[in-house]
């Protein structure tokens, strides 16, 4: 079944839907997404996910350990704890703290993005078709300029706003 994302104008104005695979890859297609970073309560260190090899779009990159599109009529915080149930098979209701909203703009897609954070240490029962890999990366890692290469642009930005608010 073919999946549909909603799309909007840069005023938050739902224009009409674009395929899924229209979406990917192309930058002048704007959608709204909802992220969760992940940290370890205990540690601090941020959980990632690195992308199936036949998943559509940068297979291969680490990402943030949950992020996806908004369904229609849903909200932020409720498209976040569904991609937490989702794609890490998160089945309790943990509390998720707003950290900060992005507009991500690359080659690769054209997000607004509102950012949540979690803390979670698992175990995690992730999408193998989706997912190769989730493990977590310390402070040091993460702000590593030679790991930057095997991110996703979305996570660098990402990593750059949790380094600049503070919470990194």
């Amino acid at each position: 079944m073919e999946e549909y994302f909603d799309l909007y104008d840069e005023a938050g104005n739902r224009i009409g839907k674009a395929l899924r695979k229209e979406c990917h890859g192309n930058p002048a297609l704007l959608h709204h997404t909802a992220h969760v970073m992940v940290f370890h309560p205990e540690t601090g260190a941020v959980l990632l996910q690195k992308r199936s090899m036949d998943k559509d779009i940068q297979p291969g990159k680490w990402d943030t350990a949950v992020g996806g599109h908004l369904a229609l009529g849903e909200d932020y915080l409720a498209g976040a704890k569904r991609e937490l149930r989702e794609e890490l098979g998160v089945k309790s209701e943990p509390e998720l703290f707003f950290l900060f909203d992005a507009k991500i703009r690359n080659e690769i897609e054209s997000e607004d993005t509102r950012v949540f954070g979690a803390k979670l240490s698992g175990p995690f029962a992730f999408q193998k078709e989706e997912i190769d890999e989730v493990r977590f990366w310390t402070k040091a890692e993460l702000l590593d300029e030679e790991n930057h290469a095997l991110f996703t642009p979305n996570l660098v930005v990402e990593i750059k706003r949790l380094l600049a608010e503070g919470v990194l």
